[in-house]
C-alpha cells in the first residue's frame, strides 16, 4: 500500500494551474453558454452581483462536491493529489470543504494563500490552515 506524503508547493501550483484550465472550461459550458441562452430568449441582462453570485456557487458545486466525494478534482487527480482532514486524514466533511472553498476566495485573490504557505511550518496554504485541511501526494505504485 502507497502512503501519504506531503504535497510540495510546485506540485500543489502545478495542479492549480491545470485547475484553471478546468474552472475555464467550466465557466464556457456552464456560465457563458445558459448565461447567453438565456438572456438571447428572455432578453433579459442579469445584474453583475447575480453573475458573481452565480459563478461562485457552480464553482462551489463543482469544488465542494469533488473534495467531500473523492477528495480530489480532476487537475488534483492528474497530479495524484488529495485534500483531507487535517487532523484524520480522511475526506473532508461537507462544511469543512465549504469553509476551505470560500476561504479560497479571499486568500487567492488577495496573495496571502501563497504567501503563507512561506512561512507556515508545514509549508500549508492559507485556506487549509483555516480549514483544517491538508493537500497530500500519493506516489504511483510501482512493482
Amino acid at each position: 500500500m502507497t502512503v501519504a506524503e506531503r504535497a510540495g508547493v510546485g506540485r500543489r501550483l502545478g495542479s492549480l494551474l491545470y485547475e484553471a484550465l478546468v474552472i475555464l472550461a467550466l465557466g464556457i459550458f456552464l456560465f457563458l453558454l445558459p448565461l447567453a441562452v438565456f438572456s438571447g430568449v428572455s432578453h433579459i441582462l442579469l445584474g453583475p452581483g447575480l453573475l458573481w453570485f452565480y459563478l461562485f456557487a457552480l464553482l462551489g458545486v463543482y469544488f465542494v462536491w469533488c473534495w467531500v466525494k473523492a477528495g480530489q478534482t480532476l487537475a488534483m487527480k492528474t497530479w495524484r493529489l488529495y485534500v483531507v482532514d487535517a487532523q484524520t486524514g480522511q475526506t473532508l466533511r461537507p462544511l469543512q470543504a465549504l469553509v476551505r472553498y470560500g476561504m479560497g476566495w479571499i486568500c487567492w485573490p488577495t496573495g496571502l494563500a501563497l504567501l503563507w504557505s512561506l512561512v507556515d511550518p508545514d509549508r500549508q496554504f492559507l485556506h487549509d490552515r483555516i480549514a483544517g485541511s491538508r493537500i497530500v501526494y500519493v506516489p504511483k505504485v510501482r512493482y
